[in-house]
């Protein structure tokens, strides 16, 4: 039962991050059509676009946290961790969830709430450019990626827990893989075939 719960939240991070990724897709085509612009006799350049490249980078920093957190890919200092065995490991992941990940979280949700609200109330534009984008819309992600955050941290103090108990980290759902991580999978199956074959 709660692996089904921890692979549902899981599986809602990286649909949530996959979704928010076209944002790369989206920044790519308004910078390149801004610098095209720019350069070009007869073409000025737009009013909006300094503003919708910040929103879109900020979306994707925001939204994608609970992806990372979810396939295991925030940087880590584990030059004495990774030599732990497993049990121990889990043990201060749980520690450090519950003194600071959990706090910082809640407080993201709660103040970025705060802030979302009032930037509704106040119907706030961007002061960075003439369009007077507004930011509203923008501001409303942060205590969403709070939540998810929270979500997904639940999830891994589960992991944990588990963990602890089994002495074996549970399986992570698959996504896209560094092309490192792909070489040495490969390299690993390869020589596997052939030491089959002798």
């Amino acid at each position: 039962m709660l692996t089904k719960f921890v692979y549902a939240i899981e599986s809602l991070s990286i649909w949530v991050g996959r979704s928010f990724g076209w944002c790369i897709l989206i920044l790519t085509l308004s910078v390149s059509y801004e610098v095209f612009v720019r350069y070009m006799p007869g073409f000025r350049p737009t009013v909006w676009a300094f503003d919708m490249m910040i929103q879109m980078y900020g979306g994707l920093f925001l939204m994608a946290g609970a992806y990372c957190l979810a396939q295991d890919g925030h940087v880590r200092g584990d030059v004495l961790y990774r030599l732990f065995p497993v049990r121990m490991q889990a043990s201060i992941d749980l520690l450090l969830y519950i003194i600071f990940f959990m706090p910082g979280m809640f407080a993201l949700a709660w103040y970025g709430a705060e802030i979302a609200a009032d930037s509704w109330r106040w119907d706030e534009k961007s002061s960075n450019s003439p369009a007077r984008i507004q930011v509203y819309f923008f501001k409303s992600l942060i205590p969403l990626a709070g939540g998810l955050l929270i979500l997904q941290g639940i999830a891994e103090m589960i992991r944990c827990c588990k963990a602890i108990r089994s002495g074996v980290w549970m399986q992570r759902l698959d996504d896209v893989k560094e092309t490192e991580d792909l070489l040495i999978e490969q390299a690993h199956e390869f020589g596997m075939a052939r030491r089959n074959q002798s």
